[in-house]
C-alpha cells in the first residue's frame, strides 16, 4: 500500500471533522489527520488479511469434503 491512499484518508477525515464542526481547532484537525492516515492503514491490514484466510481457507476446506452417507 503506497502512502498516498494514507494521506487521502487523513484528508478525508479533516474534511469530515469541518463538516461536524466549522470551528474545529488545529488540535482536533491534527487528531483527525492521524485518525484517518492510521484507520486506511488498519483497514487495508484487515483486507489482506481477511483474503489471506480466505484463500488458504478455500484450499483446506476442498480437502474436508464429506460424502453423503
Amino acid at each position: 500500500m503506497g502512502i498516498l491512499e494514507e494521506v487521502i484518508g487523513a484528508v478525508v477525515a479533516v474534511e469530515g471533522v469541518k463538516k461536524l464542526d466549522p470551528n474545529a481547532s488545529i488540535f482536533t484537525e491534527g487528531i483527525a489527520a492521524i485518525a484517518g492516515y492510521k484507520g486506511v492503514e488498519a483497514i487495508t491490514e484487515h483486507l489482506e488479511n481477511k483474503e489471506g484466510d480466505n484463500k488458504d481457507g478455500d484450499s483446506e476446506e476442498g480437502n474436508n469434503l464429506q460424502q453423503p452417507a
